[in-house]
């Protein structure tokens, strides 16, 4: 990570620590945010639509076999909707799967999702380049914001793991909707750094968030 990088981050946890105690315990026993965002974009997005519903021992398995089809290394978009749902079959990718990849591939050879351009784009804008995708959905948008990215204010109210979390760290009665997670963090001020915050609180599960 470049030196702008971690100094940012590095902000980012003095900010958070001054308006939220709970947070700022968070950050003392977890140490430094380890977001570390990266250009690999298309490989990025093929890996979490195989991974998805699997355990990671799964999902790295198939995502092996998916490279072995093509000697060992990532597919171009114009390899991937020239490999049949068969053969995407036979390396343990449901059809479902199989029509997702394909699906990305059409999109990004016809524009529609614009990965040469997507880090110059407003969220909003690439939340709906991204969700246009068959099998990428908000969740997945939001993890791609925040992993690959490395976009500072996503609040992922999607994740069941967020939710628990903030049930826990803020003695909620119940895991939060959507509506209630956004208000809390805006009542502790996490903006404009809410996925920091967001990985201390998978952090705090004892969690890998990426």
């Amino acid at each position: 990570m470049s030196n702008d990088w971690q100094t940012t981050l590095r902000n980012a946890e003095d900010a958070l620590s001054r308006v939220d105690p709970v947070i700022a315990s968070l950050i003392t026993i977890h140490g430094p945010c380890q977001l570390s965002p990266h250009t690999d974009y298309y490989q990025q997005l093929v890996r979490s639509i195989i991974g998805q519903q699997l355990s990671v021992k799964a999902a790295a398995t198939i995502y092996n076999r998916f490279l072995d089809l093509f000697d060992g290394s990532m597919p171009t978009p114009e390899q991937i909707i020239t490999t049949s749902a068969e053969e995407f079959r036979a390396i343990g990718c449901s059809y479902s799967k199989a029509s997702y990849i394909h699906d990305l591939a059409l999109h990004i050879l016809d524009g529609r999702l614009d990965l040469a351009h997507i880090a110059t784009l407003q969220n909003e804008e690439i939340i709906r380049q991204l969700v246009a995708v068959k099998g990428i959905g908000e969740w997945s948008a939001h993890m791609f914001m925040m992993f690959s990215l490395g976009r500072l204010d996503i609040l992922p109210t999607g994740d069941l793991g967020i939710r628990k979390a903030m049930m826990i760290q803020y003695e909620l009665a119940e895991l939060p909707k959507p509506a209630e997670m956004l208000g809390l963090a805006l009542e502790h001020g996490w903006s404009p750094y809410q996925s920091v915050a967001s990985w201390y609180l998978w952090r705090s599960l004892d969690n890998e968030p990426a």
